[in-house]
């Protein structure tokens, strides 16, 4: 794996499974907002790298899908991690009915899958993980720590 610090952005190319710990702390220790995104189609590795960050966040929890619940919540030695998955919203007002904007507002560390169907909810300003498929096997992994959510790439590839 390679890895850069380069314009306040993290870079990790040639990223396999097993690199993926690695990944996840130096990811946790360069954040600064409590909201974050994982941006990658289906496939790319959203939730897997999503539990790496649960289990180096020191929850005694493992980490999941929470398609089918949505919100999931974590605890570890510093509170409470909340992973989200908003795949299977279809109108942002099911958001609402579930209470996400309490969990945003919660100051908690958020981090959401599938976000643009959430827009609305976001705060100003995110940090957000892109993913990118270099082969069968290995990925590009970019953490931007805080971003304006109009310079999101939302159909990012």
């Amino acid at each position: 794996m390679l890895s850069s610090k380069e314009n306040d952005v993290l870079r990790f190319q040639q990223v396999q499974l097993d690199d993926l710990p690695i990944v996840a702390m130096e990811i946790l220790q360069f954040a600064r907002c409590s909201v974050n995104l994982l941006q990658a189609p289906m496939g790319f590795g959203k939730t897997t790298l999503c539990n790496q960050i649960i289990k180096q966040w020191g929850s005694k929890t493992e980490g999941s899908s929470p398609t089918f619940s949505l919100v999931e919540e974590h605890q570890g030695p510093n509170g409470i991690l909340y992973h989200a998955d908003a795949y299977r919203i279809e109108e942002e007002e099911e958001a609402f009915d579930i209470g996400f904007e309490e969990y945003i507002e919660s100051c908690n560390p958020l981090w959401i899958e599938w976000p643009e169907k959430v827009v609305s909810f976001l705060p100003f300003k995110v940090g957000v993980v892109y993913i990118k498929i270099e082969s069968t096997h290995t990925r590009t992994i970019e953490f931007y720590p805080e971003l304006y959510t109009a310079q999101i790439q939302w159909k990012y590839e």
